[in-house]
């Protein structure tokens, strides 16, 4: 039997599942090690099985009843609760994430563990403040009502797990739907550390669950559910199509989040040393960010000294422990992981792209990956075409806009672009016509969580954020009224 909890770097963290308001372990186990030191084994993990997923609906079918029947204002209230405790305990999310997937200490006790209770808090304040949509029309008055619609199955992937576990669970839980969250099973402590605030913070047992395992047998088994009436994916188109299929089977609203391989596009008459910074800045993280922009694309004119500043600014970065304030660039999360990293890069070279700087693991035997600048030979070259999640990006030329924008519209994905220009028209040209879901100009990563989120083509399916989620966790329903009927 798994342990309940295990202390790491003397912080306690949940080890099981957490059903039906109770920490509940699992005969099977699966360990969970820290990419900074590879030998290093943090836990054994409670695996679930399909009996697991069938336990976990049953409670959140069984809670709908009671957590669905609370006010807005009495969600909002436990919603704001939660997010009070996630600050309190901030730090302690921080270092058992930054141990499981290596992300940046510093990064994730300034900004990621903050944004996770953020999304708890501004949730609270969208549904006390989102309004029935009502008007008059042939008589009748009509009302749009958002009726809670059920169990939502979430499943979100190995980066920033704590935060984009939140991101997801808020707007179903302020909606009126219980959840049953599954982590990614390379990074699953932190989203684990969330149940330790979920009595506390008053909702009612089985509104919140989690399951611990693996995507091919327990997360098979969830969303095939029948009594599932929502599922929200992060994660890789292959894992989306199966999910698609079984949630089409059951005919539940699905929504998919893929990843990306956005355009960064450079003018000649930006500037140039932000831009080149934001370029080095893509890095960060090791790469392994779905909005990064990994596409170079560089108007010719600047190639040169574009290149210049983008090597003295990737100079600067350091690859080291997560821990330490001076790092930069983290460990890749996986053994695994760097090998298709690496892989990407190897038969790029092998096909005659051009390896500009880095290509190679920074020490041997270890999970860090240089920072690496590719120069394809083609544009339908692999490493141009494909997510690599790593820290690799490409970059190529243009002369004319027209040029740019094909090249930023010339791969399957649509999550995201960047583009640096002075110009204000060309940044509503440009901006209107690079096929994604949001376009940074001259900026990267600021986001308005009221805004719609998500991607175009193989980037996803349906939209996250402000109304547009609550939508989605929502059956809606018209109300129409005959006029002057009833008093």
């Amino acid at each position: 039997m798994a342990h309940e909890y295990v202390e790491i770097e003397g912080i306690s963290v949940p080890t099981g599942h957490f059903i039906g308001g109770e920490h509940v372990s699992s005969v099977e186990t699966f360990e969970t090690r820290s990419p900074m030191q590879w030998d290093w084994k943090l836990a054994d993990i409670a695996r679930g099985t399909k009996e697991t997923a069938n336990q976990a609906v049953t409670a959140a079918v069984d809670a709908f009843p009671v957590w669905s029947r609370y006010t807005v204002q009495d969600r909002a209230t436990c919603l704001q609760h939660l997010a009070d405790l996630i600050d309190e305990n901030k730090d302690d999310i921080a270092t058992v994430e930054c141990l499981d997937m290596a992300m940046l200490l510093e990064s994730l006790k300034l900004r990621l563990i903050p944004r996770a209770a953020l999304n708890f808090r501004n949730y609270s304040y969208i549904i006390i403040e989102a309004e029935e949509r009502a008007w008059s029309s042939k008589g009748t008055l009509n009302r749009i009502i958002r009726m809670p619609a059920g169990p939502a199955v979430i499943i979100t992937p190995w980066n920033a797990p704590f935060m984009l576990s939140t991101w997801k669970v808020a707007p179903a839980l302020a909606s009126g739907n219980t959840v049953i969250l599954k982590p990614a099973e390379w990074s699953p402590l932190s989203a684990a550390k969330l149940t330790e605030f979920i009595n506390e913070a008053g909702f009612p047992s089985g509104a919140f669950n989690i399951v611990q395992g693996f995507g091919s047998d327990l997360g098979a088994a969830l969303v095939s559910d029948q009594r599932v009436k929502r599922v929200s994916f992060t994660g890789s188109p292959k894992t989306a199509r199966k999910i698609g299929h079984a949630a089409a089977e059951n005919i539940v609203p699905f929504t998919a989040e893929l990843g990306g391989k956005g355009p960064l596009i450079v003018f000649e008459d930006c500037d140039l040393d932000a831009a080149a910074k934001k370029a080095a800045g893509q890095f960060d993280d090791s790469g392994q960010v779905c909005l990064a922009g990994t596409r170079l694309l560089v108007q010719t004119g600047v190639m040169g000294d574009f290149l210049k500043l983008f090597h003295a600014y990737t100079d600067q970065h350091v690859m080291g422990d997560s821990r330490d304030a001076a790092t930069t660039m983290a460990a890749l999360i996986h053994p695994l992981h760097i090998e298709k990293v690496a892989a990407f890069v190897e038969r790029a070279r092998a096909k005659g792209d051009k390896i500009i700087r880095g290509g190679k693991i920074h020490k041997e035997g270890m999970l860090w990956y240089e920072p690496t600048l590719i120069q394809p030979k083609s544009n339908n070259s692999e490493i141009v075409q494909n997510e690599i999640f790593g820290p690799v990006l490409t970059i190529q030329d243009f002369e004319t806009e027209e040029e740019a924008i094909a090249l930023a519209n010339s791969t399957k994905y649509g999550l995201s672009g960047i583009i640096y220009t002075s110009s204000a028209e060309r940044a509503e040209r440009v901006g209107r016509a690079v096929r994604s879901g949001i376009v940074w100009i001259n900026c990267f990563l600021i986001r308005d969580l009221s805004a719609p989120f998500g991607g175009i083509g193989e980037s996803g399916i349906g939209r996250e954020g402000g109304d547009y989620a609550l939508d989605f966790h929502a059956d809606l329903k018209t109300l129409q009224i005959y006029e002057g009927s009833v008093t």
